[in-house]
């Protein structure tokens, strides 16, 4: 494996998507590479165009940096000191916004949760990460929900 130097971790804020935001940190530690924290405010609209200030989604972005910041020190206060964080807040439509974060960044790999989903679920709803696997221009790494010991 290459050495990486930039690892993309697109997060919603959830507690899913911080197991694989814990795993990019610890590899971007071992591998002494810069992690950008990216959080897309889902816009799934072609309402608005990109700058638009009337774009409801852009009125979040704010707020959304603060969550973000919160997350990452309420959730990884053990590993904040020893990586390069780059904390970063866009309205989009994620998957596009990830796969062409990456390609700006030059990232080495983007590591991401995946909810697996499967049959008419994953059809209806789609899969960011099945499309960013799909569309992105490096790897992608996918780490699915943790097993629950009560299976």
């Amino acid at each position: 494996m290459n050495k990486l130097n930039k690892i993309i971790a697109p997060t919603d804020l959830s507690k899913l998507s911080g197991l694989a935001l814990r795993y990019a940190l610890e590899m971007a530690i071992e591998q002494s590479a810069a992690v950008i924290v990216y959080h897309v405010i889902s816009e799934d609209g072609d309402w608005f165009g990109k700058d638009d200030g009337l774009n409801p989604a852009s009125a979040l972005v704010p707020q959304q940096r603060g969550r973000l910041h919160e997350f990452i020190n309420d959730n990884f206060a053990d590993l904040v000191g020893k990586a390069t964080i780059t904390e970063v807040v866009e309205a989009g439509v994620p998957y596009h916004k990830i796969v062409t974060k990456a390609a700006e960044e030059k990232a080495d790999l983007i590591v991401m949760s995946t909810h697996c989903r499967t049959g008419i679920q994953q059809i209806m709803l789609g899969s960011v990460t099945a499309r960013v696997v799909a569309h992105a221009g490096c790897p992608v790494l996918s780490i699915p929900p943790a097993k629950s010991s009560a299976h």
